[in-house]
């Protein structure tokens, strides 16, 4: 793999986030995923219910997750980024559901790859994405703080750029089931992680993460793949001595050793392990080299994101995920 600053790695990037020969580089991907787990899937199918809402991750490819969204009251269903037609189609006829729409997060293809398809099945259903990003076969473009409602699904639209231009996290309001808010955050955040910065400065994205920590603490996060194992594992080589971390990637690896997806976790959570919602922690500046034993003064913006472009270089090099 080409790394990020290389002519190689931008013509291969724009290739696949920019043309058609990125959905065929996405259906090969598919393929190899069905040769590697066969009629399986890389976690459980488990389907977690608050009240009257439900929320049921959709495990795709190698490590995708789609979500299908339930108002059990009005029967009313959503879903969002369906990377893969056929593994979400299965799912809508175990459920014997119709999607009243489809939610995009960002253009790539792991997330919108099943949109076409999806299309010719439910020509009525609108395909919402970010007006910013090209995302294949949408319908109905949206922009940052747009409400979207179906039954008692109401999201709000968030802009967070830095994954590619135009991401957009979904933020369905809790208060309509007497629960926590649901944050399905795409590529930009992660249990434990955050996405790559494809097309945009490492200020951009610190300015998207601290958008979405601005939320309630007890906001429940559902990330656009399985990421978390590896992910926890890098934490640890950055902040060895940090119990809720061990506590978390213990719990992260029993979850994994029974195939079972390790989503939701909270903001308050993220805020205590994610290294890259650490930027101003002492411990952080110290494991990427920015501060020594000296005394600590807190960091400008602009050293946070510096900070956050040394925490992915350090995780580029630890492991490569996207």
């Amino acid at each position: 793999m080409a790394k990020d600053g290389s002519c190689l790695f931008k013509i291969g990037y724009f290739i696949y986030s920019r043309t058609r020969f990125g959905r065929y580089f996405h259906q090969n991907d598919i393929r190899k995923s069905k040769l590697k787990l066969g009629d399986g899937r890389h976690s459980e199918l488990t389907q977690f219910d608050y009240e009257s809402l439900s929320i049921l991750p959709i495990p795709m490819v190698l490590d995708n997750y789609a979500y299908l969204v339930t108002d059990q009251k009005n029967h009313k269903s959503v879903l969002i980024d369906p990377g893969d037609a056929e593994a979400v189609q299965k799912v809508l006829k175990l459920k014997n559901v119709e999607p009243e729409a489809i939610l995009v997060t960002h253009k790539h293809w792991d997330h919108s790859g099943g949109n076409s398809d999806l299309k010719k099945l439910f020509p009525r259903v609108p395909i919402y994405g970010s007006s910013l990003d090209n995302v294949p076969d949408c319908s109905h473009y949206i922009s940052d703080s747009d409400v979207l409602t179906f039954g008692d699904l109401q999201f709000q639209t968030i802009l967070t750029p830095g994954h590619t231009v135009g991401h957009t996290v979904f933020l369905l309001d809790g208060s309509r089931f007497g629960v926590s808010s649901q944050l399905f955050s795409g590529d930009c955040l992660f249990l434990g992680g955050c996405g790559r910065m494809f097309e945009a400065p490492p200020s951009v994205m610190l300015n998207s993460l601290d958008i979405l920590m601005k939320l309630d603490n007890k906001t429940l996060m559902w990330p656009g793949h399985e990421y978390a194992m590896d992910n926890l594992k890098f934490a640890i080589f950055l902040d060895p001595n940090n119990t809720e971390l061990q506590k978390k990637y213990n719990w992260v690896m029993e979850r994994r050793e029974n195939y079972l997806c390790t989503c939701p976790s909270t903001l308050e959570e993220e805020k205590s392990y994610n290294p890259f919602l650490r930027t101003s922690d002492k411990c952080i500046l110290s494991a990427v080299g920015m501060i020594d034993t000296g005394d600590f003064h807190q960091p400008s913006n602009e050293q946070r994101a510096r900070a956050l472009l040394l925490i992915r270089k350090c995780k580029d090099e630890f492991k490569y995920k996207l």
